[in-house]
């Protein structure tokens, strides 16, 4: 929904729309004159504003991020699975331990009785 306020003007009541609340935060940045210099010359070439070319770099270092985060988690996770299991061993595994803890329980209650 648009509110209106009443703008007069030269005795003339016109309608128009009432400002609309910035959907964007303004941010200063600073960098040397020469990065500066090549920020303008790359927006100029792309047709683009500051804002959009700053948008754009940030989202091109936000996914090169999440990916090297990726790429460390990934390598973590290989240090931690030696063998080598897949999602598909998980079931068998499960299964052998808990046969293992039921024989270790067996053979104590076995040996408390003798």
């Amino acid at each position: 929904m648009i509110a209106f306020c009443a703008v007069i003007h030269y005795n003339v009541i016109q309608e128009a729309p009432m400002p609309v609340a910035r959907r964007s935060r303004v941010f200063t940045i600073s960098m040397p004159p020469e990065m500066a210099e090549g920020a303008q010359s790359l927006a100029r070439k792309q047709n683009r504003t500051m804002s959009e070319l700053m948008r754009e770099a940030f989202r091109v270092y936000q996914r090169d991020e999440i990916s090297r985060l990726l790429d460390e988690t990934a390598a973590y996770a290989a240090t931690r699975n030696p063998h080598g299991y897949t999602e598909e061993d998980i079931p068998r595994l499960v299964a052998e331990v808990r046969a293992e803890m039921r024989a270790e329980e067996e053979a104590a209650a076995a040996q408390a009785r003798s």
